[in-house]
Formats: C-alpha cells, structure tokens, sequence
C-alpha cells in the first residue's frame, strides 16, 4: 500500500492507495494500527475485483456474509476508526455498484482492490473506545469512555 500525508497534526489527514490484490479493510485496520490512529473518518471510492459485505443478523448476534464474486464499483465506502481491545480498527460500510446497476450494501468484511481504491483518513487528536457488548454481540463506540 501506498500513502501520503497530506495534512499535519492535530488533525492528520493521509491518503491511502492500496494495490491491486490487497484487503482494503486489512490495510486500512494495518495502517491505523501502525500509524496508532484513534478516532478517525474513513472516505473511499475505487473498485473491488471481489467482496464481501455483512447483515448484521441480532438474533444470531453475526454477520450474515453477502459475497459479490465480481468486479464493483465502490460507490460509497464510510466508516471510522476507533480503539477497541485489539487495538484501532476499522468499522466500514459499502455501497458497491454491480455490471447490471444494480448494488449490494453492507459492514465491509473483505474488499479486494482492483485497479485502484482511493481512501481518505481524517484523523482527530482525541481517542474513541470501542466497548464489547455481550448482549449485543459487537463492540461499539462508548463516548464516555
């Protein structure tokens, strides 16, 4: 993967390219991590040669995987960075554009880049904790801690 820095402290902003082949959602969590980012905006467009994307089903408390086996379009990719018992990770939705218009949509789980994804982190000085829920099945984002 390929980044620049395109804006310094307080308020980081980085520009990330990962190449042909690679796991967006991988690189981007690898990236925080290294880099140790701890409440970030997370903005992309490119294109997929394959991902998967998840439902969250609650009775089950897990994602239900929706494989799109085909080239996409990233049409939308959001999401944030925040510090959860691993550490930074990536918590990323899609919108992915298929060859007939149509689009599948959900928690990005993995997303092969190719030919190119375009990623924006917009990091903040401050640090979000990611909360284990139990009863939820899912860590979330707990502003008071």
């Amino acid at each position: 993967m390929k980044w620049q820095q395109v804006e310094a402290s307080p308020a980081s902003v980085y520009v990330l390219v990962p190449a042909p082949g690679e796991d967006a959602l991988a690189e981007i969590t690898g990236f925080a991590r290294e880099y140790g980012l701890g409440a970030s905006q997370v903005t992309a467009v490119g294109a997929f040669s394959r991902a998967v994307v998840g439902w969250f089903d609650r009775a089950a408390k897990d994602y239900r995987r929706i494989a799109v086996d085909e080239q996409c379009e990233v049409l939308s990719l959001l999401g944030d960075i925040a510090v959860g018992e691993d550490g930074p990770t990536a918590h990323l939705h899609a919108v992915l554009g298929l060859s007939d218009g149509t689009t599948r949509g959900g928690h990005l789980l993995e997303g092969r880049v190719w030919p190119t994804l375009e990623v924006i982190v917009r990091d903040s000085p401050a640090a979000l904790a990611k909360i284990h829920r139990p009863e939820l099945g899912l860590a979330l984002i707990d502003p008071e801690c």
